[in-house]
């Protein structure tokens, strides 16, 4: 048995009803299929079970990777990258319409979700993506518009994916015990939008810039990524709201003019 290593965050599913309840949530027979953080293999082998087309693991861990490797050695579909998420190349890696699993490591599981969200034509890259986060952090990043969890995460989320479904995972479901409840969260991405923002990172911008300021109003905030035209030309925006009185439209239509005057 492998050590734990704190500092990747490792807490390794071993509820066998969790597991399948997650790899149940989509069809993989046939499919394309990606693994981040695939561990000492639980989920990897009810993926298998189901016959997919092919399986990508990521697993920065060199020790678990070589174990993965040496397992699957004589299996042609199975290709094993012992490497960080988030240094690997996406575009690169991911094959056209694949699914993305995931036991995220809490500690960066936030930066692996936008550079997902990131993917140039995610649309066409991923059908269905299957997270599992630190529960609080999965509430905002679902948070819907006036409740207490909207802010940045919820809004660049809301712009390129789908919120499906989603259920909870006690902490005792893993080895070693987290000390928190953690989520699972099933999205599918978005095929259109009323708004073209060529570059997630405008989006990112802009939220990052508002929601700085959170408890006070726009007004300022707006001023230094909008000149007046623009901001007037905005319906339903009223200069002394708050970031969060503001709906995700908002600021995918402030991300759009940004990126038109670019």
């Amino acid at each position: 048995m492998s050590f734990v290593k704190k500092s990747l965050g490792q807490n390794f599913l071993i509820d066998k009803n969790i597991i399948k309840k997650i790899i149940n949530l989509v069809d993989i027979n046939n499919r394309n299929v990606i693994e981040i953080g695939p561990g000492r293999g639980a989920l990897t082998e009810e993926i298998l079970a189901k016959k997919p087309r092919s399986l990508i693991l990521v697993e920065k861990d060199l020790n678990l990777s070589k174990k993965l490797k040496f397992k699957y050695c004589n299996n042609k579909i199975i290709n094993v990258l012992n490497n960080d998420i988030l240094k690997l190349n996406l575009e690169k890696t991911i094959k056209n319409n694949s699914i993305i699993f995931g036991n995220l490591p809490y500690n960066i599981s936030s930066q692996i979700m936008v550079k997902v969200l990131k993917l140039d034509n995610l649309k066409n890259k991923l059908s269905n993506i299957i997270f599992m986060f630190q529960k609080e952090l999965g509430q905002k990043i679902i948070g819907e518009y006036q409740s207490p969890n909207y802010g940045r995460l919820s809004i660049l989320t809301n712009y390129k994916l789908n919120f499906v479904q989603k259920f909870f995972v006690s902490r005792n479901c893993f080895t070693p015990k987290p000390k928190v409840t953690s989520m699972i969260i099933h999205f599918i991405p978005k095929f259109s939008s009323k708004h073209r923002i060529s570059n997630l990172h405008t989006l990112e911008k802009v939220t990052n810039i508002i929601f700085s300021k959170k408890r006070k109003m726009i007004n300022k905030s707006l001023k230094s990524l909008l000149d007046d035209f623009q901001i007037n030309n905005i319906k339903g925006l009223k200069l002394n709201s708050r970031p969060s009185d503001l709906k995700p439209e908002i600021y995918f239509k402030i991300a759009e003019l940004i990126d038109k005057s670019n």
